[in-house]
């Protein structure tokens, strides 16, 4: 059983136990050659975007933190925040239309497979919310909304533990660090198929599982993560719950955009906590007919909601 609470990481949260701080950063790549693989579907995507952007490297005291620029520089600024084995052309590709309104800054999560480094944070401290406030002062923002998914809902509501004072407002989709959902429901249907694609290398293994998290197939998910379950040290650190009377502290508004069908963070049972826990809750939606990863239409929905 306690093997089964690992495949929290595997698409929707992954970060570790363990604070690397002034130390060299390690490559989480398991080979040069495996890295160029990943980064160039990473350039890939981005491509396909066919958007103006540029990038700006952070140095923070957890390393070099790569940050995807775009959009009009007049328009208010807008953090997303990818979920757990992604990056930040991801991120933007599931927010297109979100450059109506903002100028976007989609940041490369530390220690995940993209262009920032790979230093691993401790999910039970203040260490990612110290970093991304890090990003938060090096763009000098005096008022910034955040938008997240999976796991990077975490990293948003630990940024609101650490220091919630220049974020304006907040829009977590399928968050993590509010519920968890069912370890045996976990083993069967992430860890096992993962463990079997990873030693026969059958793809049918990951379809099976991403199966189980994508609402829809996303055939650039299945290449990718083919490739990092086999080219990166990944993460099986449990994924904890954010502790009742640090989200009662949280003043800033807080949207949530809730999978009825998510196996891994569980719709119903999130906004039954949440709605106990946070008082700046403003909004909260439950996706119908959507599993962890929504549809294109599912974030064109959300993407409604963010721009009213």
């Amino acid at each position: 059983m306690k093997k089964a609470i690992i495949l929290l990481l595997i698409i929707s949260c992954s970060t570790s136990g363990i604070t690397q701080k002034n130390t060299e950063m390690k490559s989480l790549f398991k080979s040069e050659a495996g890295k160029k693989k990943i980064i160039d579907l990473y350039d890939e995507k981005l491509e396909s975007l066919t958007i103006d952007y540029h990038y700006e490297t952070v140095d923070t005291k957890y390393g070099k933190t790569n940050v995807i620029v775009t959009g009009d520089a007049t328009k208010p600024p807008m953090i997303l925040v990818h979920g757990s084995n992604g990056s930040a052309p991801i991120a933007l590709e599931t927010c297109q239309n979100l450059h109506k309104k903002y100028r976007l800054y989609a940041v490369d999560v530390l220690a995940q497979p993209n262009k920032s480094e790979g230093t691993r944070l401790n999910m039970k401290d203040d260490s990612y919310g110290e970093w991304m406030t890090e990003v938060i002062n090096h763009f000098s923002f005096d008022s910034v909304e955040m938008a997240g998914f999976s796991f990077g809902g975490l990293v948003i509501l630990k940024t609101l533990e650490y220091d919630e004072s220049k974020v304006k407002e907040v829009y977590l989709s399928a968050p993590a660090y509010i519920a968890n959902g069912s370890q045996l429901k976990a083993l069967f249907k992430f860890f096992i198929p993962m463990k079997r694609y990873m030693k026969t290398k059958k793809q049918k293994y990951v379809e099976k599982f991403l199966d189980e998290v994508f609402t829809k197939k996303d055939e650039f998910a299945i290449n990718q993560l083919s490739l990092v379950f086999l080219e990166f040290e990944m993460d099986f650190t449990p994924v904890p719950v954010i502790d009742a009377k640090k989200a009662k502290e949280i003043k800033t508004p807080i949207t949530i955009f809730a999978a009825k069908d998510d196996i891994i963070f569980p719709g119903k049972k999130m906004l039954k906590r949440a709605s106990k826990i946070f008082p700046s809750l403003k909004h909260t939606v439950l996706i119908e007919d959507s599993k962890h990863v929504q549809n294109s239409a599912q974030n064109e929905m959300i993407e409604e909601v963010i721009l009213k």
